[in-house]
């Protein structure tokens, strides 16, 4: 069973940047459509970016123009790079698949202060 594991995580001021990784191996991982979620508390979980297998991508308009997600097939890894964040980014970010998803991994916090 694949449980993605997300890293990178932490407290940033707004403003700042941070990069986030996830690990998730498995047969299908190089062909899967990857995406980075988060769930902010009391809040739904959103898809904030997409990245296919050949790299092709696409962003929630909350974050586009800050957020840059790609991916390492070679290290079955999927990494987000976030820049200009903002306190309304602050959540739980997960990576999964988009189609059929894996169990859900435990998440990399990031918290914005303002």
């Amino acid at each position: 069973q694949v449980q993605p594991v997300e890293s990178g995580g932490g407290l940033v001021q707004a403003g700042g940047s941070l990069g986030l990784s996830c690990a998730a191996s498995g047969s299908s991982y190089p062909i899967a459509t990857m995406g980075w979620y988060r769930q902010a508390p009391g809040k739904q979980r959103e898809l904030v970016a997409r990245i296919t297998s050949m790299s092709n991508t696409d962003y929630a308009d909350s974050v586009k123009g800050r957020f840059t997600i790609s991916r390492d097939n070679a290290k079955n890894t999927v990494y987000l790079q976030m820049n200009s964040l903002k306190p309304e980014d602050t959540a739980g970010y997960y990576c999964n698949r988009l189609s059929t998803p894996w169990t859900w991994g435990q998440g990399t916090q990031v918290t914005v202060s303002s």
